[in-house]
Protein backbone atom coordinates (compact mmCIF):
# COMPACT_ATOMS: atom_id res chain seq x y z
CA UNK A 1 0.00 0.00 0.00
CA UNK A 2 1.08 3.59 -0.64
CA UNK A 3 2.25 5.39 2.46
CA UNK A 4 0.02 8.14 3.83
CA UNK A 5 2.01 11.17 4.94
CA UNK A 6 2.09 12.89 8.30
CA UNK A 7 0.77 16.31 7.23
CA UNK A 8 -2.61 16.05 5.53
CA UNK A 9 -5.07 18.82 4.69
CA UNK A 10 -8.84 18.51 5.03
CA UNK A 11 -9.47 20.45 1.84
CA UNK A 12 -12.33 22.91 1.28
CA UNK A 13 -14.59 22.54 -1.74
CA UNK A 14 -14.52 25.70 -3.87
CA UNK A 15 -17.81 27.00 -5.27
CA UNK A 16 -18.31 29.54 -8.03
CA UNK A 17 -20.56 32.62 -7.94
CA UNK A 18 -23.58 30.45 -8.77
CA UNK A 19 -22.88 28.02 -5.94
CA UNK A 20 -21.71 25.25 -8.25
CA UNK A 21 -18.57 23.23 -7.52
CA UNK A 22 -15.59 24.92 -9.16
CA UNK A 23 -13.49 21.93 -10.19
CA UNK A 24 -10.77 24.00 -11.88
CA UNK A 25 -10.31 26.05 -8.71
CA UNK A 26 -10.24 22.83 -6.67
CA UNK A 27 -7.35 21.70 -8.84
CA UNK A 28 -5.51 24.97 -8.30
CA UNK A 29 -6.10 24.74 -4.56
CA UNK A 30 -4.87 21.14 -4.43
CA UNK A 31 -1.67 22.11 -6.24
CA UNK A 32 -1.14 25.12 -3.97
CA UNK A 33 -1.61 23.01 -0.84
CA UNK A 34 0.94 20.48 -2.05
CA UNK A 35 3.33 23.33 -2.79
CA UNK A 36 2.96 24.55 0.80
CA UNK A 37 3.83 21.35 2.63
CA UNK A 38 0.80 19.07 2.37
CA UNK A 39 1.52 15.38 1.78
CA UNK A 40 -2.08 14.29 1.41
CA UNK A 41 -5.53 15.74 0.76
CA UNK A 42 -8.78 14.68 2.37
CA UNK A 43 -11.42 15.52 -0.23
CA UNK A 44 -15.14 15.90 0.59
CA UNK A 45 -14.71 15.55 4.32
CA UNK A 46 -16.32 17.84 6.88
CA UNK A 47 -14.20 20.80 5.75
CA UNK A 48 -15.17 19.94 2.18
CA UNK A 49 -18.89 20.35 3.05
CA UNK A 50 -19.63 16.75 2.19
CA UNK A 51 -23.26 16.78 3.46
CA UNK A 52 -24.15 19.33 0.77
CA UNK A 53 -22.49 17.53 -2.15
CA UNK A 54 -24.14 14.95 -4.40
CA UNK A 55 -22.36 11.67 -5.10
CA UNK A 56 -21.66 12.84 -8.64
CA UNK A 57 -20.10 16.06 -7.38
CA UNK A 58 -17.94 14.07 -4.98
CA UNK A 59 -16.75 11.68 -7.68
CA UNK A 60 -15.89 14.56 -9.99
CA UNK A 61 -13.96 16.21 -7.15
CA UNK A 62 -11.91 13.06 -6.63
CA UNK A 63 -11.08 12.85 -10.32
CA UNK A 64 -10.23 16.54 -10.58
CA UNK A 65 -7.95 16.60 -7.55
CA UNK A 66 -6.23 13.36 -8.48
CA UNK A 67 -5.62 14.67 -11.99
CA UNK A 68 -4.18 17.89 -10.55
CA UNK A 69 -1.61 16.41 -8.17
CA UNK A 70 -1.02 12.90 -9.51
CA UNK A 71 1.34 10.99 -7.23
CA UNK A 72 2.61 14.11 -5.45
CA UNK A 73 0.00 13.71 -2.72
CA UNK A 74 -2.11 10.93 -1.23
CA UNK A 75 -5.79 11.53 -2.09
CA UNK A 76 -8.21 10.37 0.60
CA UNK A 77 -11.91 10.43 -0.26
CA UNK A 78 -14.53 11.09 2.41
CA UNK A 79 -17.11 8.53 1.30
CA UNK A 80 -19.25 7.72 4.34
CA UNK A 81 -22.50 8.81 5.95
CA UNK A 82 -24.80 7.29 8.57
CA UNK A 83 -26.06 4.86 5.89
CA UNK A 84 -23.83 1.80 5.58
CA UNK A 85 -25.15 0.63 2.20
CA UNK A 86 -24.78 4.07 0.63
CA UNK A 87 -21.29 4.38 2.12
CA UNK A 88 -20.27 1.05 0.62
CA UNK A 89 -21.61 2.15 -2.78
CA UNK A 90 -19.79 5.50 -2.84
CA UNK A 91 -16.58 3.91 -1.58
CA UNK A 92 -16.66 1.42 -4.46
CA UNK A 93 -17.32 4.20 -6.97
CA UNK A 94 -14.51 6.35 -5.56
CA UNK A 95 -12.21 3.33 -5.71
CA UNK A 96 -12.92 3.07 -9.44
CA UNK A 97 -11.96 6.69 -10.13
CA UNK A 98 -8.53 6.14 -8.63
CA UNK A 99 -8.32 7.73 -5.18
CA UNK A 100 -5.60 6.44 -2.88
CA UNK A 101 -7.64 5.84 0.27
CA UNK A 102 -10.81 6.56 2.21
CA UNK A 103 -11.85 8.50 5.29
CA UNK A 104 -14.59 6.68 7.22
CA UNK A 105 -16.50 8.89 9.66
CA UNK A 106 -18.32 7.52 12.70
CA UNK A 107 -22.03 7.38 11.75
CA UNK A 108 -23.92 10.43 12.93
CA UNK A 109 -27.58 11.03 13.79
CA UNK A 110 -28.64 7.38 14.20
CA UNK A 111 -26.23 7.06 17.16
CA UNK A 112 -25.22 3.37 16.87
CA UNK A 113 -23.73 1.32 19.73
CA UNK A 114 -20.07 0.34 19.58
CA UNK A 115 -20.88 -2.97 17.87
CA UNK A 116 -22.80 -1.09 15.20
CA UNK A 117 -19.82 1.21 14.60
CA UNK A 118 -17.56 -1.83 14.27
CA UNK A 119 -19.83 -3.63 11.81
CA UNK A 120 -20.38 -0.42 9.79
CA UNK A 121 -16.66 0.12 9.27
CA UNK A 122 -15.96 -3.57 8.72
CA UNK A 123 -18.49 -3.64 5.88
CA UNK A 124 -17.07 -0.53 4.20
CA UNK A 125 -13.47 -1.70 4.53
CA UNK A 126 -14.43 -5.03 2.96
CA UNK A 127 -15.68 -3.15 -0.10
CA UNK A 128 -12.49 -1.09 -0.45
CA UNK A 129 -9.24 -2.13 -2.09
CA UNK A 130 -7.33 0.86 -0.67
CA UNK A 131 -6.28 1.98 2.83
CA UNK A 132 -9.02 3.25 5.14
CA UNK A 133 -8.61 5.84 7.90
CA UNK A 134 -11.29 6.00 10.57
CA UNK A 135 -12.54 9.39 11.77
CA UNK A 136 -13.73 9.88 15.33
CA UNK A 137 -15.29 13.31 15.87
CA UNK A 138 -17.87 13.09 18.67
CA UNK A 139 -18.49 16.86 18.68
CA UNK A 140 -20.24 16.33 15.33
CA UNK A 141 -21.42 12.72 15.44
CA UNK A 142 -22.60 12.62 19.10
CA UNK A 143 -21.33 9.05 19.44
CA UNK A 144 -17.70 8.61 20.52
CA UNK A 145 -15.87 5.64 19.05
CA UNK A 146 -14.28 4.16 22.16
CA UNK A 147 -10.71 2.91 22.30
CA UNK A 148 -11.61 -0.82 22.39
CA UNK A 149 -13.64 -0.41 19.18
CA UNK A 150 -10.81 1.41 17.40
CA UNK A 151 -8.31 -1.20 18.59
CA UNK A 152 -10.57 -3.99 17.36
CA UNK A 153 -10.92 -2.29 13.97
CA UNK A 154 -7.14 -1.90 13.75
CA UNK A 155 -6.93 -5.67 13.23
CA UNK A 156 -8.64 -5.31 9.82
CA UNK A 157 -5.85 -5.28 7.24
CA UNK A 158 -6.80 -2.21 5.21
CA UNK A 159 -7.88 -0.07 8.18
CA UNK A 160 -4.55 1.65 8.68
CA UNK A 161 -5.25 4.46 11.11
CA UNK A 162 -7.61 6.89 12.76
CA UNK A 163 -8.14 10.62 12.66
CA UNK A 164 -8.84 11.32 16.33
CA UNK A 165 -10.75 14.51 17.07
CA UNK A 166 -12.16 13.49 20.44
CA UNK A 167 -9.66 15.61 22.39
CA UNK A 168 -9.56 12.73 24.88
CA UNK A 169 -5.86 12.18 25.46
CA UNK A 170 -6.41 9.16 27.70
CA UNK A 171 -8.44 7.46 24.98
CA UNK A 172 -5.89 8.38 22.30
CA UNK A 173 -3.07 7.01 24.44
CA UNK A 174 -4.92 3.70 24.82
CA UNK A 175 -5.35 3.47 21.06
CA UNK A 176 -1.65 4.14 20.42
CA UNK A 177 -0.72 1.50 23.00
CA UNK A 178 -3.21 -1.15 21.97
CA UNK A 179 -3.69 -0.92 18.19
CA UNK A 180 -2.28 -3.44 15.76
CA UNK A 181 1.19 -3.09 14.18
CA UNK A 182 1.51 -0.16 11.80
CA UNK A 183 -1.79 1.42 12.84
CA UNK A 184 -1.38 5.21 12.93
CA UNK A 185 -3.09 8.03 14.79
CA UNK A 186 -3.51 11.42 13.13
CA UNK A 187 -4.75 14.34 15.18
CA UNK A 188 -8.11 15.58 13.99
CA UNK A 189 -7.71 18.90 15.81
CA UNK A 190 -4.96 21.36 14.91
CA UNK A 191 -4.62 22.35 18.55
CA UNK A 192 -3.89 18.71 19.51
CA UNK A 193 -1.17 18.02 16.94
CA UNK A 194 1.90 18.44 19.13
CA UNK A 195 0.44 16.69 22.21
CA UNK A 196 -0.61 13.70 20.09
CA UNK A 197 2.83 13.53 18.45
CA UNK A 198 4.34 13.55 21.94
CA UNK A 199 2.19 10.54 22.89
CA UNK A 200 3.37 8.58 19.86
CA UNK A 201 0.85 9.75 17.28
CA UNK A 202 1.78 10.03 13.63
CA UNK A 203 0.56 13.34 12.22
CA UNK A 204 -2.31 15.74 11.57
CA UNK A 205 -5.33 16.09 9.30
CA UNK A 206 -5.33 19.84 9.33
CA UNK A 207 -7.45 22.85 8.48
CA UNK A 208 -4.85 25.51 9.30
CA UNK A 209 -2.53 24.12 6.60
CA UNK A 210 -4.72 25.99 4.09
CA UNK A 211 -2.93 29.09 5.41
CA UNK A 212 0.27 27.97 7.19
CA UNK A 213 1.14 24.61 5.69
CA UNK A 214 4.90 25.10 5.68
CA UNK A 215 4.81 26.16 9.32
CA UNK A 216 2.84 23.09 10.36
CA UNK A 217 5.24 20.91 8.37
CA UNK A 218 8.18 22.61 10.11
CA UNK A 219 6.61 21.95 13.52
CA UNK A 220 6.22 18.24 12.77
CA UNK A 221 9.72 17.99 11.32
CA UNK A 222 11.27 19.77 14.31
CA UNK A 223 9.52 17.43 16.72
CA UNK A 224 10.66 14.35 14.83
CA UNK A 225 14.25 15.60 14.74
CA UNK A 226 14.25 16.09 18.52
CA UNK A 227 13.86 19.87 18.53
CA UNK A 228 10.87 19.85 20.86
CA UNK A 229 11.46 23.44 21.94
CA UNK A 230 11.33 24.63 18.33
CA UNK A 231 8.20 22.56 17.66
CA UNK A 232 6.52 23.93 20.78
CA UNK A 233 7.32 27.50 19.75
CA UNK A 234 5.55 27.01 16.40
CA UNK A 235 2.64 25.27 18.14
CA UNK A 236 2.15 28.19 20.52
CA UNK A 237 2.47 30.72 17.70
CA UNK A 238 -0.23 29.02 15.60
CA UNK A 239 -2.81 28.52 18.36
CA UNK A 240 -4.58 31.90 17.99
CA UNK A 241 -4.97 31.27 14.25
CA UNK A 242 -6.26 27.77 14.93
CA UNK A 243 -8.77 29.16 17.42
CA UNK A 244 -9.94 31.71 14.85
CA UNK A 245 -10.67 28.87 12.43
CA UNK A 246 -13.32 27.52 14.78
CA UNK A 247 -15.07 30.62 16.12
CA UNK A 248 -18.04 29.44 14.04
CA UNK A 249 -18.64 26.14 12.30
CA UNK A 250 -15.81 24.90 10.10
CA UNK A 251 -15.31 25.60 7.17
CA UNK A 252 -16.89 29.06 7.43
CA UNK A 253 -13.75 30.74 8.84
CA UNK A 254 -11.20 29.00 6.60
CA UNK A 255 -13.21 29.84 3.49
CA UNK A 256 -13.39 33.46 4.65
CA UNK A 257 -9.62 33.46 5.22
CA UNK A 258 -8.92 32.04 1.77
CA UNK A 259 -11.18 34.58 0.12
CA UNK A 260 -9.56 37.36 2.16
CA UNK A 261 -6.03 36.48 1.01
CA UNK A 262 -7.17 36.32 -2.61
CA UNK A 263 -7.54 32.59 -3.13
CA UNK A 264 -11.21 32.56 -4.06
CA UNK A 265 -13.21 29.54 -2.94
CA UNK A 266 -16.67 31.09 -2.82
CA UNK A 267 -19.32 31.05 -0.13
CA UNK A 268 -20.25 27.97 1.87
CA UNK A 269 -23.38 26.15 0.78
CA UNK A 270 -26.52 26.33 2.87
CA UNK A 271 -27.17 25.59 5.65
CA UNK A 272 -23.74 27.16 6.28
CA UNK A 273 -23.44 30.89 5.63
CA UNK A 274 -20.69 33.50 5.52
CA UNK A 275 -19.58 34.94 8.88
CA UNK A 276 -21.40 37.99 10.19
CA UNK A 277 -19.60 41.33 10.17
CA UNK A 278 -18.29 41.08 13.73
CA UNK A 279 -17.02 37.52 13.29
CA UNK A 280 -15.45 38.34 9.92
CA UNK A 281 -13.56 41.24 11.48
CA UNK A 282 -12.31 38.96 14.26
CA UNK A 283 -11.12 36.38 11.73
CA UNK A 284 -9.38 38.99 9.59
CA UNK A 285 -7.70 40.66 12.57
CA UNK A 286 -6.15 37.34 13.58
CA UNK A 287 -5.21 36.36 10.03
CA UNK A 288 -3.33 39.64 9.53
CA UNK A 289 -0.81 38.62 12.20
CA UNK A 290 0.37 35.55 10.27
CA UNK A 291 2.62 34.77 7.35
CA UNK A 292 0.61 33.04 4.61
CA UNK A 293 2.36 29.99 3.15
CA UNK A 294 -0.22 29.22 0.45
CA UNK A 295 0.84 30.39 -3.05
CA UNK A 296 -2.01 32.82 -3.60
CA UNK A 297 -1.31 33.90 -7.18
CA UNK A 298 -2.42 30.53 -8.56
CA UNK A 299 -5.83 31.04 -6.96
CA UNK A 300 -6.77 34.13 -8.92
CA UNK A 301 -9.66 33.71 -11.30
Amino acid sequence: MKTIGRVLTAMVTPFDDKGEVDYAQAQRLAQALVASGTEGLVVTGTTGESPTLSDQEKLRMYEAVKDAVGDRAFIIAGTTTYNTAESVHLTKEADRVGVDGFLLTVPYYNNPPQEGIYQHFKAIAAAASKPCVLYNVPSRTVRNMEAPTTIRLSQIENIVGVKEASGNYEQISKIIDGAGPGFRVWSGNDSDTLPILAMGGYGIVSVVTHITGLQVRAMVDKFLSGDTEGAAKIHRHLLPLVNALFVVANPIPVKHMLNTIGFNVGKPRLPLVEPDEKTAAQIQETLAKYQVDLPVAVGAR
